[in-house]
């Protein structure tokens, strides 16, 4: 049965792949010819199956990539659109609220405590804000008094620009902190399992679970509190996925230098044939300074097979980076560095056709596409400035 099995897989490959000869002029008109049996037209198809299906991959993980960019900015934008919108009916509403208690007697008083008890709740949103780069100058309060005012009138641009300032304090944590979701979800993580919850900030921001409850404790209105929480929160998940990029490999082994072999499948420079490339290579000039991507423990620093001189960093969490083919190295095992600190030259030792390096990041045992992961940094960069 097996016999008979195998004998029927046999023909069916013989009609399918028969014995080919394919004749060859050369340039000085002789004729050779070559013979392509069934097992090489076989190996032939499966190759080139296997470089068209992965092809294929690379095409749909780059237009996904672009489609993922693209939504994320366009989210960016809508949410600094909606803002805008906000702000104009909130000019508007308080325009004319100050024409309405211009006219009558309302009182300044119950204004006057609504005011400060605002400026008491702010001035804890502004102390969370403290540090962040850019925050100073985004959410500096842009007050204008005028001599000529009346009173309650004075009272209600105060007012007015308390909304406006959490506005803008609701409008800059969202921004930064959709950029660094994106930045995450480029690197192929998932934003959600590094933003933990927002017991970073502290005080009754954190007490308070809900509009209402934040409401009694800052002795504000509910519509006030509600905007207060969602900026704390939006900030608490700013700086958790900030500091945790802090310690990804986002950053660049090299700078001045070309990206050549990227991550996926290639020619083999030495065999010709198709093989697959777990990392990046950059080319250079000899003795290029080569830095680490991200803070972390150097694991390994010395010859490996096929990668000459290696050094390899343990960052933590199940992220790791390695450098190869490297002139020489200036860590040792057990040594913690920083990012961007030099850990060795670009260099051409071990199986490589000439100056380059050859740079990996691996998340918890698999080989990851260093490309991504730059480009990720690149978008951190955008969320801090």
């Amino acid at each position: 049965m097996v016999k008979r099995t195998k004998g029927r897989i046999h023909r069916f490959f013989e009609r399918r792949f028969p014995e080919r000869h394919v004749f060859v002029r050369t340039p000085d008109g002789e004729i050779t010819g070559r013979v392509l049996t069934p097992r090489k037209q076989i190996l032939m198809t499966c190759g080139a199956a296997v470089l068209g299906a992965w092809c294929l991959l690379t095409t749909a993980g780059t237009v996904w990539g672009a489609v993922t960019t693209f939504t994320a900015e366009r989210d960016v934008h809508r949410a600094r659109a909606s803002a805008e919108r906000m702000n104009a009916d909130l000019q508007a509403r308080l325009d004319s609220a100050v024409a309405r208690m211009t006219a009558t007697s309302g009182s300044i008083d119950d204004l006057a405590h609504t005011v400060e008890r605002r400026h008491a709740a702010l001035t804890q949103v502004m102390t969370l804000f403290r540090g962040v780069d850019g925050a100073e100058e985004a959410l500096r309060p842009a007050v204008s008094q005028d001599p000529d005012q009346a009173p309650v009138a004075r009272l209600v641009s105060v007012q007015m620009d308390q909304e406006r300032l959490i506005s803008r304090a609701q409008t800059f944590a969202d921004s930064r902190a959709e950029r660094l979701r994106l930045a995450f979800r480029l690197a192929g993580l998932n934003p959600a399992a590094y933003a933990g919850s927002p017991d970073s900030l502290g005080g009754p921001l954190v007490e308070a679970n809900d509009p209402e409850a934040l409401a009694t404790i800052l002795d504000v209105d509910e519509a006030f509190a509600a905007r207060i929480q969602a900026a704390a929160d939006d900030l608490s998940e700013m700086r958790t996925l900030a500091d945790t990029a802090e310690h990804l490999p986002f950053g660049r082994p090299a700078t001045g230098v070309r990206q050549t072999s990227s991550f996926g499948v290639r020619f083999d420079p030495f065999s010709g044939r198709p093989a697959v490339h777990r990392g990046q290579d950059f080319a250079g000039p000899y003795m290029t300074p080569i830095r680490a991507t991200a803070p972390g423990v150097v694991s390994f620093a010395g010859v490996r097979n096929g990668y000459g001189n290696t050094v390899e960093i343990d960052h933590g969490g199940g992220f790791k980076t390695r450098y190869a083919h490297l002139q020489g190295f200036n860590v040792a095992v057990g040594q913690r560095v920083g990012i961007g600190q030099r850990i060795g030259a670009m260099g051409s030792t071990g199986r490589s056709t000439g100056v380059h390096l050859h740079y990996e990041v691996w998340v918890d045992g698999r080989p990851q596409n260093p490309a991504r992961f730059m480009r990720a940094g690149d978008y951190v960069q955008q969320a801090e400035e």
